[in-house]
């Protein structure tokens, strides 16, 4: 059962969070049916101007892009692993071609303190309103073989999101 979570009370294996575990990125306004979420699996955590914040990164390709740009807030929820399935679904389906939430199984529920989405399922929510953003520049990539993953040239958005609430199962309270 999730629990209001302090933010600075807040921990997780954050690699093993993001890379193994992935995330559901949810943009929109649940209120008026008007919200997309997508699978992510890059991103970080961390402290920035005196914020608790998360760092998410869209490809402007992705349906779940206009949603970010229309709205200010969003959330991150993570699922134990019986909803490997639903995950994988959200993130190689597009909210353009059909109601891809109602084919995951997945329930979409108001938030507690933002106008995008959570989910019942989730073990974790993280509640998150932007504070930036900034477009990857591939001129500025250091490592020769990053390139590599923007064959048609698609570069991230990145958005920074400052957490206002946190809500977890035991096991991401300190």
């Amino acid at each position: 059962m999730r629990q209001t979570v302090p933010v600075y009370d807040f921990q997780t294996r954050v690699f093993h969070l993001w890379d193994k575990q992935w995330f559901l990125l949810t943009a929109g306004d649940f209120e008026a049916g008007r919200f997309n979420t997508m699978t992510v699996s890059w991103g970080a955590m961390g402290g920035l101007w005196g914020r608790p914040f998360v760092q998410v990164v869209v490809r402007p390709t992705r349906h779940t892009y206009g949603f970010m740009e229309r709205y200010d807030t969003f959330t991150l929820c993570a699922f134990p692993e019986d909803y490997r399935d639903a995950l994988n679904l959200l993130g190689t389906k597009s909210g353009r071609d059909g109601d891809k939430i109602a084919a995951s199984g997945l329930t979409p529920v108001a938030s507690t303190r933002v106008s995008a989405p959570s989910f019942a399922e989730a073990g974790l929510v993280i509640e998150c309103r932007k504070i930036y953003w900034a477009d990857l520049e591939p001129d500025h990539f250091l490592s020769s073989d990053i390139g590599s993953h923007y064959p048609i040239k698609d570069y991230h958005r990145v958005y920074y999101g400052e957490i206002v609430a946190v809500e977890g199962e035991d096991a991401y309270r300190r």
